[in-house]
């Protein structure tokens, strides 16, 4: 088969390949009326078995052997309207080696992001052994008339830690991948520019998502691997073009191979791409993909304000005597959940170690009805009663380290994993799950948990070696089964809300955010730094699943409490601290944020899309900006951090030429200082003034005169 075909994923895109001796390629891509055209042809199938390498010896995802030797045997599509996704399968062939290829391309009914899957599959009579598989590979491309080329392309990309989530910078990408003049050899290049993530902690150091930029074309890419486990992605210098490709756990990076016996197959971590014209452009086509693909849920558009005792307050440290308090003063200020942190079953003092077996303290909790009294409270002030759980560690004190089986932990060597006082439960197996289905169903059915945290403060390095071809596909087979086991409890409880905890933001990838409703994205416990993670936030999650922490206090300034209430406005409202030690006048204040929280941002979050006025923050900018964009405005919030100059400058391109009425949503109060705010419609610029030398926040409300149409 060597005729040429398109897809039309859905009015926003469609994808044009070539077919040259029957291999099949991307030749073009239409997106919101442009194209990226593909002058380097790039198959569209890159893996490596064991017996094969690359045509050019290096360690790309690319240049494989077997990407030149599968060709085309058949493709077909198909609309599904019962997930509204529509879908092309194209069916590859190696025939010497009797190897099968299913490339599967997935489009929400909207938006130029798609997704896509590899399945290989094992048509022969002697086993393989596959070493890489590629998701997704492809070219930077270039518009119409227009030479291809790295120069003039940018790389954003966001660097992670605990306590310092989301650092984004943005570098050149010439810079990254100098000119060699690879042309006088008639090879490519072997070098990559590669990011690589092991363990479980997704984005325990980079994120999984990046942004290709070229301002002079008008194209931006971005792309990013679904997998809350081990993955790879890197961008390259093809001599005549630029390449993007992204994988899951690889042999060279992971120990992972995975050996298919006659008639067996496997299919590759999902990966996604979008394309548009603007970095901004790009992200808002992430930002919708998300919640076309994300997992329906009756708090996706809900977005209740929570409160959780951890952060600056319990520490850890539950009891009745604490949490009566603090329900009530949560009730009082707003909160329609609230939520019991760690250290709620402990009874030695030391929660750490002692956590699995998931029964409450009768020690924190006395009295006839333990823990009921206290969930009772939260219920009976209209709130719904929330729980922290650690549901993929088994303390080595617990109980439970002990009534498990060694089949139910990650092993090494015959030995069970261990870090940091915790052995880690393997979700392959059976007694694993069936130990934690029923403490779901336990803590649902008998006490009325309606909200869940599910943290998970330590990762097991490479993986598991215990029933497996190797550590890495060990690995792997647990991620998948623990996406499994989460989507298995929204079955069973399709009303209860699931936040994804990872030591704050160790874990943002889109397989977890996909069926999570909320996600934390942070353990930071300054408040002062807290504002350039919250602003960074949507690059990896949906503003209304971004759970920023503000814990005002009752010794902080009035000022300061602002300050913290709007690291969280423009988010999922996600409050702590001792509000119960406030006086009326400091409750209220907390009490004016859920408020306005209410009233400005509730009703459209979750149909808003991120905007940076002053672009990604870096982390110790002395002001920051975050804006949310809806169909009616904007809303905006910009914290000062001992700014030096109190003009700042903020850049809305979509109110271009139009004339904007400016208000302050928060803080309300008369009492608090009023910055003044001009607005240059040509320039498309909001001038605030800010007080310099303190640390002083303002969220904005933005809407057009006249009723013009926002852009």
């Amino acid at each position: 088969m060597n005729e040429n075909f398109s897809w039309k994923a859905n009015s926003h895109l469609t994808i044009h390949f070539d077919v040259f001796s029957g291999v099949p390629s991307m030749a073009s891509l239409d997106f919101d009326g442009h194209t990226v055209y593909f002058d380097y042809k790039m198959p569209l199938i890159e893996m490596s078995i064991s017996g094969t390498g690359h045509w050019i010896a290096d360690d790309r995802l690319i240049h494989t052997q077997l990407g030149r030797e599968f060709v085309l045997k058949e493709y077909s599509s198909r609309n599904d309207e019962a997930d509204g996704v529509n879908r092309l399968k194209v069916t590859l062939g190696n025939t010497s080696r009797r190897l099968r290829a299913d490339v599967v391309y997935e489009a929400p009914c909207e938006g130029s992001m798609f997704r896509t899957m590899v399945t290989v599959a094992n048509e022969g009579d002697r086993p393989v052994t596959l070493e890489q598989v590629a998701t997704f590979a492809g070219a930077f491309g270039t518009t119409e008339g227009e030479k291809t080329s790295i120069d003039g392309w940018t790389l954003t990309e966001g660097d992670y830690d605990w306590l310092g989530e989301g650092r984004w910078k943005t570098r050149s990408v010439r810079d990254l991948c100098p000119d060699f003049a690879p042309e006088l050899t008639g090879h490519d290049p072997r070098g990559e520019y590669r990011v690589v993530s092991s363990g479980t902690w997704s984005t325990g150091r980079h994120a999984t998502l990046a942004v290709l930029e070229n301002e002079r074309l008008q194209l931006a890419w971005a792309f990013q691997a679904e997998h809350n486990g081990a993955w790879r992605w890197e961008i390259g210098d093809n001599t005549s073009d630029g390449y993007f490709a992204v994988s899951g756990p690889t042999a060279v990076d992971h120990s992972w191979t995975k050996t298919l016996s006659a008639g067996e197959s496997f299919t590759t971590v999902p990966a996604s791409v979008a394309i548009a014209s603007t970095r901004s452009d790009v992200m808002d086509a992430v930002t919708r993909y998300r919640r076309l693909m994300r997992t329906k849920h009756v708090d996706n558009n809900l977005v209740r304000v929570v409160f959780n005792d951890y952060m600056n307050t319990i520490n850890g440290d539950p009891t009745t005597e604490k949490e009566l308090p603090l329900i009530e003063a949560a009730a009082q200020a707003g909160a329609q959940v609230f939520v019991i942190d760690c250290g709620w079953y402990d009874d030695s003092g030391d929660w750490w170690p002692s956590v699995g077996e998931w029964l409450p303290s009768k020690t924190r909790f006395p009295g006839a009805k333990g823990i009921v009294e206290v969930i009772d409270a939260i219920k009976a002030h209209g709130m719904v009663p929330g729980i922290w759980l650690e549901p993929e560690v088994i303390g080595v004190k617990s109980p439970m380290a002990n009534k498990l089986p060694d089949s139910a932990f990650f092993q090494r060597d015959g030995n069970r994993l261990v870090e940091q006082e915790r052995y880690i439960l393997d979700f392959r197996d059976s007694a694993a799950r069936s130990h934690l289905d029923s403490v779901i169903d336990r803590l649902v059915q008998e006490y009325g948990i309606g909200y869940f945290k599910m943290d998970y403060n330590v990762s097991p390095g490479a993986g598991t070696d215990y029933q497996t071809d190797s550590i890495g596909e060990g690995m792997l087979e647990h991620n998948r089964a623990y996406s499994d086991w989460v989507e298995g409890i929204h079955k069973r409880y399709p009303d209860v809300i699931l936040e994804n905890c990872s030591s704050g933001g160790m874990r943002e990838d889109f397989a977890q955010t996909s069926r999570f409703q909320v996600q934390s994205t942070s353990d930071q416990q300054d408040w002062r730094l807290y504002p350039a993670i919250a602003a960074a936030a949507p690059m990896m999650m949906l503003p209304e699943q971004a759970a920023n922490w503000a814990y005002p206090q009752a010794d902080m300034t009035a000022e300061q409490t602002v300050f913290n209430i709007n690291t969280t406005f423009l988010g999922r409202f996600f409050l702590s601290g001792y509000i119960n030690r406030m006086s009326e006048k400091q409750l209220m204040l907390v009490k004016d944020g859920i408020v306005a929280y209410k009233h400005y941002v509730q009703p459209v979050i979750a149909q808003s899309t991120p905007f940076w006025p002053l672009g990604l923050p870096e982390w110790r900018d002395k002001v920051i900006a975050l804006g949310i964009k809806h169909d009616s405005g904007s809303l905006l919030t910009v914290w000062c951090r001992n700014a030096d100059d109190s003009e700042v400058n903020l850049s809305l391109p979509q109110y271009a030429g139009m004339d904007v009425e400016v208000h302050t949503i928060f803080p309300s109060s008369q009492e608090f200082e009023e910055w003044n705010t001009s607005w240059t419609k040509e320039d498309a610029i909001l001038h605030v003034s800010c007080p310099t030398d303190e640390y002083v926040s303002r969220t904005f409300e933005i809407r057009l005169k006249g009723g013009q149409v926002q852009k």
